[in-house]
């Protein structure tokens, strides 16, 4: 059996691996205090060109989008997202089980646009109980976003104005962030990322770690106490040099970027697999996440020999499904499912 329905169903990169057993035996201070850590977050900063970036490693997506949400937030707001948004669909109410309200727009193919978040303003304060009712203080987007799509740079500069017109924070989850650089339709960078959101995310769980994601602070309002939250928060791990040896070997000789670049490369090549078939897509996806829409009895018979994650019905006989490559995803394996594709 083939697995495609995730890209976190490995364990870690072997480089990941054989630094942890190396430093197995190493004493080091505990709570992300240690030399590993630090190194690490010297490498993040030279790759985003941000040298006054705070860098803190937290255990998972999750944990880390509530807490920097919580930490941006005054008790009476709430982040303004995409409807499909993973705060808002995936993480179980975590982010209002913090006391802060998720308030959702309409997305198109994941995304929504700086407009929505001009005119949400808008009406909760033309709202004559506006005092009544949740305050937007910060947008969350995804990227990728769950349909694999991408904000261009051009997107993302116009709603990072409409956040600065709104008096909003801009925070950009980056659980896939490798495979969404390393896309062939981004123009994006992790400087533009830094100079553009106030917080955003580079996710390690699905990008060749253990576990593990980084969060970057670029907003000096952001930055104070926000260890005090960690830890209250459970966030702050005693043994963080755990999460330091695995973005160290992962920011080192730009391996992040190349084990992202593969996954991305291989699901180009299923993407054309379907095409070719005359299966169409149900989202416009150049990252590692693709959604072909095939007929039942297909989907029927390679479910004798791969795993992949049913999306939504089209019609009696179609169905949309996502099939997704990760950094530890083989040639051989696409190899496979491109051959019996095409019988």
């Amino acid at each position: 059996m083939l697995r495609f329905e995730s890209d976190y169903g490995e364990g870690a990169h072997p480089r990941i691996l054989e630094l942890l057993a190396s430093s197995n035996l190493e004493q080091t201070p505990g709570y992300g205090e240690d030399h590993y850590c630090e190194e690490a977050r010297s490498l993040i900063r030279k790759a985003c060109d941000a040298p006054e970036a705070d860098v803190h490693f937290l255990v998972g997506g999750t944990q880390a989008n509530f807490v920097v949400i919580e930490a941006s937030l005054k008790p009476w707001q709430g982040v303004l997202c995409a409807d499909n948004g993973h705060i808002n669909v995936h993480e179980t109410g975590a982010v209002e089980a913090t006391g802060h309200k998720v308030l959702p727009l309409p997305a198109r193919d994941g995304k929504i646009a700086a407009e929505q978040i001009r005119s949400a303003c808008a009406a909760h304060y033309a709202d004559d109980s506006f005092e009544h009712m949740v305050q937007p203080g910060m947008v969350y987007l995804s990227s990728p976003t769950e349909f694999g799509t991408l904000y261009t740079k051009a997107e993302l500069q116009a709603i990072r104005q409409a956040c600065s017109e709104c008096g909003l924070f801009l925070f950009v989850d980056g659980a896939r962030m490798g495979y969404g650089l390393m896309s062939e339709a981004n123009d994006m960078t992790l400087a533009d990322y830094a100079q553009l959101c106030d917080a955003f995310t580079i996710g390690g769980t699905k990008v060749g770690a253990l576990f593990g994601e980084a969060v970057i602070l670029t907003s000096p309002a952001l930055k104070k106490d926000f260890r005090y939250l960690m830890k209250q928060r459970g966030a702050m791990l005693a043994k963080g040099r755990l999460l330091g040896v695995q973005f160290l070997a992962l920011f080192q000789d730009d391996l992040y970027f190349r084990i992202a670049d593969k996954a991305d490369r291989l699901a180009m090549r299923l993407r054309r697999a379907f095409l070719e078939r005359g299966w169409s897509l149900l989202y416009p996806s150049f990252t590692n996440q693709q959604f072909p829409v095939m007929p039942d009895e297909v989907l029927k018979r390679l479910s004798a020999d791969y795993t992949f994650s049913f999306w939504q019905k089209i019609d009696d006989t179609h169905t949309a499904v996502r099939f997704c490559t990760s950094w530890a995803t083989t040639e051989g394996a696409v190899n496979r499912l491109v051959a019996d594709l095409e019988k």
